[in-house]
C-alpha cells in the first residue's frame, strides 16, 4: 500500500531531479548555441543569468535538505510508523515545491520572506516528525 509519506518522499526526490533536469537542459542549449563552453559552468552558475543562479540554488536547497526531511520520511516508512508522517506529508511536499518556485520567480525581499516562511513550515513539520518518531520508539 502506498502511503502519503512514500508519495511525498518520491515527490521530493522527483522535484529535485526535475530542477536538475531543467538546469541541464538550459546548460545544454547554452553549449549548443556556443554561448558557454562545455567546461565553462560552475556549480552555482555564477557566470550565468540571475535565473540560472537561482535555479542552481533552488536545486541545492533541495539536495541539502533531502537527507534530513527525506530521512525522517524514510525512517517512518521503514519502521512502519508512517502514520506519524502521513498527516503532514503532502503539506511538507507542497511547501518544498512552493519554496523552490518562489525562489525561481524572484529575489525580491518579499519573495525571500515568502520563501523563508515556506521553509519554516518544513522545519516545523520536520521537528514534529522527529520528536514523534523518537517518542514512539
Amino acid at each position: 500500500m502506498t502511503s502519503p509519506s512514500s508519495i511525498a518522499l518520491t515527490g521530493f526526490i522527483t522535484w529535485a531531479l526535475l530542477l536538475l533536469v531543467l538546469m541541464e537542459v538550459i546548460r545544454a542549449q547554452l553549449v549548443l548555441r556556443g554561448k558557454v563552453a562545455a567546461n565553462g559552468f560552475t556549480p552555482d552558475n555564477a557566470a550565468l543569468s540571475p535565473f540560472m543562479q537561482r535555479l542552481a540554488r533552488a536545486h541545492a536547497n533541495c539536495v541539502e535538505s533531502l537527507p534530513v526531511f527525506g530521512g525522517l520520511l524514510l525512517v517512518a516508512i521503514a519502521t512502519g510508523r508512517s502514520s506519524i508522517t502521513d498527516l503532514l506529508a503532502y503539506l511538507f511536499l507542497g511547501s518544498r515545491v512552493f519554496q523552490s518556485l518562489v525562489h525561481l520567480a524572484s529575489p525580491s525581499p518579499a519573495a525571500v520572506t515568502i520563501r523563508f516562511t515556506a521553509f519554516t513550515v518544513q522545519m516545523a513539520i520536520g521537528l514534529y516528525w522527529a520528536f514523534m518518531l523518537l517518542a514512539s520508539v
